[in-house]
């Protein structure tokens, strides 16, 4: 079907049966694009030139862009496409793009949604908010000038918020004979420019968005290019990849309580699928629970996709409010209140270490600052600008910064490249509720100077193996990490544990977490960054006391499941052999050996795990020891048991 015979039906169906039209087109997928390039790559010109070709303009708009373009347009008497997107009146009189200029079409497969971006390098901030929703970029290459600075600054910001699929749109190729040379040429270019950048699908179109060629219609000057046009492309490029249905993430936008018999949690669903019958944790607290129902606009339903906004129930009576997020058991996000971002900067006042501001994440506002500024880009070159270890760094409008955040409380977050909607915030002034800055969540990386250190140390072997010692003592040694709830008796059985090995004549030592608070790891507190840092110093310690030939014990809580792999790869994953003590909540708070449980309930203790802080519940542990069914003596006969099956003791 034809653009214009489409665009009659559609008419039609409009004023004949306008339930069928709404849902037809209900059921049509959207892709979001941008479009980028240097002033005067011909943006604005591509984009009207697509609506213009493809019939998606009104008569009576038509009208007026003709009678505009003899008035602001470049075309002399002729129509010029480009006025269909420039909006606005300072950029008609100026001939650029100032702001980005959102239009909306249809066609027969697909929705869509356009964003045409500015040009210039100070309208960088302008061009971010452009590319953060998007699914594709169009970035605009002049045939006779080739990859130039701002194709490099375009490509790297559309990389750094995400995008993975791109459009190559090399223009005005009426300008240079229509030559396939320049245009292989300029293909293998941008290649070599953006090798190191994180796009999964380019795709290069050459094209003239003036004249038409290869925009709507394919060129007959291009015989040689045998690809799709530019609408054949963007009807047809697959996304539906893209979409991460595998982390569901469900931050609660508000408490509904109508009555006493109805308590509900409504949000949209940012990224996965949930399902009647999941368990979900709420985060950050850790309490588990089960979907009841799920309410979306047409009433109950089994499951919710990204994107939809709904209401749902769960089993139980646990702690949830705004700002906390729903996620599955068995996959959860990391949990701190520090981490290292990508921040684009927005605001004439520049942003300074050290200064507080509000940063809302999800349907999280939490107060915190911009700890350190690690290094700024330059956009231009895609490198770290030359001045990145000056003191007094500060990021100025439009500029991108590598920053250390460090928050007031923790969040539940993921890395942006992972998922886009719990990876992504944004800074607000504190006094003018002004939004000043856009953040993308990064993974850490080592550190420069731990990297220059592991150039200067030697790791020394010592004369006596632990093949050696380990034949003279008659045992493997390991560590047996033992991990639980506060209360869940993780203590009582490492002692008595210790207690038998050495009645039946084996050498064995327990690392109690309480002990070690009072020594080696005085200094650290109870955030996720010192229970991090905790885990990590035990690691190493039993890992240099199995190679001394000892059976090592560990008591830690340990909650999170990424810290307790750390210990498995630090220790090694033939010597390490992890014990669930399984003890539920509720009896833990029953025991409540040292009150802990009282001053949490009480508001004393904060960041407590099980209540309002995670515990991430092992997946295949070598023994569970369900408390309720073993006293500690039969809980301590069954570990070694198993020490003797596997020929350790």
């Amino acid at each position: 079907m034809s653009e214009s015979s489409y665009k009659i039906k559609e008419e039609s169906l409009i004023r004949d049966d306008i339930t069928s039209y709404l849902a037809r087109h209900e059921s049509k997928d959207l892709l979001r694009f941008l479009t980028c390039g240097s002033v005067d790559d011909g943006k604005s010109t591509l984009i009207g030139r697509l609506l213009y070709d493809s019939h998606m303009i009104y008569e009576d708009q038509l009208e007026k862009i003709t009678k505009d373009s003899k008035i602001y347009g470049t075309t002399g008497d002729d129509f010029d496409p480009a006025l269909l997107t420039d909006g606005l009146k300072a950029e008609r009189e100026q001939g650029i793009t100032i702001d980005v200029a959102y239009r909306y079409f249809s066609t027969d497969k697909r929705k869509f949604i356009i964003a045409d971006c500015p040009g210039h390098e100070q309208y960088t901030r302008n061009m971010a908010t452009g590319a953060s929703t998007c699914n594709l970029a169009v970035i605009l290459i002049d045939a006779r000038h080739g990859v130039i600075t701002q194709t490099r600054r375009h490509s790297f910001i559309c990389s750094l918020l995400g995008i993975k699929h791109v459009i190559v749109a090399i223009n005005k190729m009426d300008l240079v004979d229509w030559s396939e040379n320049k245009f292989d040429e300029i293909k293998n270019d941008f290649n070599n420019t953006v090798a190191r950048l994180n796009f999964s699908d380019i795709h290069f179109i050459p094209l003239s968005a003036l004249k038409g060629d290869n925009v709507v219609n394919r060129s007959k000057s291009m015989d040689w290019y045998n690809g799709p046009t530019f609408l054949s492309h963007l009807e047809n490029v697959n996304i539906s990849a893209d979409r991460n249905l595998i982390d569901m993430r469900f931050p609660v936008q508000h408490v509904l309580r109508p009555d006493l018999n109805f308590r509900g949690f409504s949000g949209t669903v940012a990224s996965g699928v949930i399902r009647k019958g999941d368990k979900v944790a709420c985060l950050p607290s850790g309490q588990h629970s089960e979907v009841k129902e799920i309410y979306g606009v047409d009433g109950v339903q089994e499951e919710a996709f990204s994107q939809q906004s709904i209401t749902l129930t769960l089993h139980d009576e646990i702690d949830v409010s705004r700002g906390n997020i729903l996620v599955p058991i068995n996959n959860i996000p990391k949990i701190g209140n520090e981490f290292e971002a990508m921040i684009v900067w927005m605001h004439e006042e520049f942003a300074e270490a050290g200064k507080n501001y509000v940063f809302k994440h999800t349907t999280n506002i939490v107060p915190g600052s911009i700890s350190n500024i690690r290094y700024k880009v330059d956009v231009n070159s895609m490198k770290r600008d030359k001045n990145k270890n000056d003191i007094n760094l500060k990021i100025n409008l439009n500029e991108i910064a590598r920053c250390h955040i460090t928050l007031h409380r923790s969040i539940a977050f993921d890395s942006y490249t992972r998922n886009r909607s719990t990876g992504a915030f944004i800074i607000i002034d504190r006094l003018t509720n002004i939004t000043v800055g856009a953040g993308m969540i990064v993974d850490r990386a080592v550190s420069k100077s731990l990297k220059n250190n592991e150039k200067n140390i030697k790791k020394e072997k010592g004369l006596v193996s632990s093949e050696e010692r380990s034949e003279l003592f008659n045992q493997k040694p390991v560590t047996i990490w033992l991990t639980g709830l506060s209360g869940s008796g993780k203590t009582t059985i490492a002692m008595l544990l210790e207690k038998k090995l050495m009645d039946i004549g084996n050498r064995s030592y327990v690392l109690d977490g309480d002990n070690l608070r009072f020594g080696i790891n005085k200094d650290l507190g109870f955030s996720s960054a010192d229970r991090k840092e905790n885990i990590r110093r035990v690691s190493e310690i039993s890992s240099l006391m199995n190679q001394a030939g000892l059976i090592v014990i560990t008591s830690f809580i340990s909650p999170y499941k990424k810290d307790r792999e750390v210990a498995k790869n630090v220790i090694g994953d033939k010597n390490f052999f992890e014990v669930y003590i399984d003890t539920p909540i509720s009896e833990c708070e029953k025991r409540d050996p040292k009150g802990l449980y009282k001053k949490v309930r009480s508001g004393e203790l904060k960041n407590f795990t099980g209540i309002d802080d995670l515990y991430e519940e092992p997946e295949n542990p070598a023994i569970v020891i369900p408390t309720l069914d073993y006293q500690p003596e039969e809980a301590t006969d069954l570990i070694i048991n198993y020490l003797k099956k596997n020929k350790i003791i």
